[in-house]
């Protein structure tokens, strides 16, 4: 079932949804080699609590962690872990809260040193197919549309890998709602956007195939060649003519292009 909202309760999702942006912004100001992605989920959860707000992920579907955080051939829901990051390593962290009845969900790739200049492509290019996807999340637009835009830019113009086992989702009330949101497809197919329909857009793109596979714990998923992968999400509402980015990149690029630690990537 799709449920769709109100103007007031968009707005409470907006809020959510710049909190997890705040949250991504204090992570870009301290990421730097050494540090563990333990420590960092703990600040993580930190911060969210500070802000009268709650980790979605901590104990979601028995997940114990409060945020995912995956390194390199990572796909997504990557354990935080004891582990330090290196120079040249990659890392997608994903970030939930709950706050005032409405979830907020989104995802970034930071770089810390350089990776590489193709890894580092890999990264602009994500960005760039995340707001391709989002031009096309508009009033009378189909899910086919949004899926399309994707594939076509990462996978028909670049080569890359797109997963087609995971997908972005609607958001709201729940963490995951209807409709799925898959980062590949058909123009002109699937389900029909309407205004207040809010969805977590979220290409997940590998460097080689588009195959993964899932560890022993049951939530970590790699690329099965074990090249990198690189994960961004937006929360975006849907609207007439133009979609309504509820997150906000703008404050965690500028926090990144600060951090002398990371590398940033952001599409032109």
């Amino acid at each position: 079932m799709i449920y769709y909202k109100t103007e007031p309760e968009i707005e409470l999702m907006r809020e959510s949804a710049l909190l997890v942006s705040k949250t991504l912004t204090h992570i870009a100001s301290i990421l730097k080699p050494g540090i563990t992605t333990l420590a960092l989920d703990k600040v993580i959860g930190e911060f969210i609590f500070d802000h009268k707000a709650e980790p979605t992920f901590l104990n979601y579907k028995g997940y114990p962690f409060n945020s995912c955080i995956s390194v390199n051939d990572v796909v997504v829901h990557g354990f935080p872990g004891k582990n330090e990051l290196r120079e040249g390593d990659i890392i997608s962290v994903d970030i939930g809260v709950y706050k005032n009845g409405f979830h907020g969900d989104h995802a970034y790739t930071f770089a810390i040193g350089d990776p590489g200049e193709d890894v580092m492509k890999l990264i602009k290019v994500t960005k760039e197919a995340l707001y391709k996807g989002i031009e096309k999340a508009v009033a009378g637009n189909r899910m086919g549309d949004v899926a399309w835009a994707i594939q076509e830019h990462t996978e028909k113009k670049h080569g890359y890998g797109v997963v087609r086992e995971l997908v972005g989702h609607g958001l709201g009330r729940s963490l995951h709602e209807d409709p799925q949101v898959p980062n590949y497809g058909k123009r002109g197919t699937g389900t029909v956007l309407r205004e207040g329909l809010v969805l977590a857009i979220e290409p997940m793109i590998n460097m080689g195939k588009k195959e993964v596979y899932t560890e022993d714990d049951g939530w970590t998923v790699r690329t099965a060649d074990g090249k990198p992968s690189v994960h961004c999400e937006h929360d975006v509402c849907v609207r007439k003519g133009k979609a309504d980015i509820l997150s906000d990149y703008s404050i965690i690029q500028a926090a990144e292009a600060a951090n002398a630690n990371l590398l940033v990537g952001t599409p032109a």
